[in-house]
């Protein structure tokens, strides 16, 4: 059994917490990058997601832009190739356009590459209103991919239940965190 994620949870209770609009958004090396991303940090959530995770697939998927290190070092750990979905569109035959909602904004995803039967394992840093993750399974929907698991590694509270109900697919995460103003806190 893993460690009970101490590296990560630690590393919340640091993170500084800036208000944009009405938004409160806690900054995290595994979210944005900032101030530095620790190996010993994203090796310890890499071996959680390994363990709590089904990863019989074809390869891993994630997300632009933090899903990035997620997927490199989740790679690297278990043999498995990796995809992103991109914010930059390519052109590419095939290329499919999602619809990328968040609570701070909204842009267009391209996801390439990607086919009807595929099993992929989809993995992303933060499900916050779950805008990401709605537009990106229901493309896989529409597609025809078999996917196999969904892990975050922080899930702010109130939106996953709805969320799974609505796409019919399990989201598993490592850590719940609830904003209250500008205090990020861990939800046991």
């Amino acid at each position: 059994m893993m460690a009970e994620l101490e590296k990560l949870k630690s590393s919340v209770k640091e993170a500084p917490v800036v208000k944009m609009d009405d938004y409160h958004y806690f900054i995290h090396p595994l979210s944005d990058g900032l101030p530095e991303v620790k190996p010993e940090l994203l090796e310890e959530v890499v071996e959680n997601v390994i363990e709590k995770c089904e990863l019989d697939c074809d390869y891993i998927l994630t997300a632009q832009s933090m899903g990035f290190p997620l997927a490199a070092a989740l790679s690297m750990k278990t043999g498995l190739p990796y995809k992103f979905i991109r914010k930059r569109k390519y052109g590419l035959d095939g290329e499919i356009s999602i619809d990328q909602v968040t609570g701070y904004s909204r842009s267009e995803m391209y996801l390439n590459f990607v086919e009807k039967g595929d099993k992929v394992f989809l993995i992303d840093d933060v499900l916050s209103t779950g805008g990401t993750f709605n537009g990106i399974i229901t493309a896989l929907q529409k597609i025809g991919v078999d996917i196999v698991d969904v892990v975050v590694v922080f899930e702010k509270v109130g939106i996953k239940e709805e969320l799974e109900k609505e796409l019919g697919v399990k989201i598993k995460s490592l850590l719940k965190v609830e904003m209250d103003g500008p205090e990020v806190n861990i939800v046991e």
